[in-house]
């Protein structure tokens, strides 16, 4: 199963969201430079590293933003160690203006 996929099997259980986006970034960064082990590489924007993660759950109700980015964190905390480079996180509860 991709990164991608894990990824939003985790948020559609956890967070059971009326609307769930997952963007797969990692294109848009190619050129970046990364440290990887001590040394310094040229990102080629192949693969699964950088995300957008756009959510819309009751779960978030009452919730302050810092508290919703932290819940999403912790949820893919495994990915975020595996090789997510870079994981943007758009939280809104049901109501919620987004910019999306």
């Amino acid at each position: 199963m991709s990164i991608q996929a894990t990824m939003e099997d985790k948020l559609n259980k956890a967070f059971s969201p009326e609307r769930l986006v997952i963007l797969n970034e990692s294109h848009l960064h190619a050129g970046h430079h990364h440290v990887e082990s001590g040394h310094h590489t040229e990102f080629d924007g192949a693969g699964e590293t950088h995300f957008r993660v756009r959510i819309v759950s009751r779960s978030f109700t009452g919730m302050s933003r810092i508290d919703r980015h932290r819940a999403v964190n912790q949820l893919l905390a495994d990915e975020l160690s595996a090789g997510v480079h870079a994981l943007a996180i758009e939280p809104a509860a049901p109501g919620e203006q987004t910019r999306w």
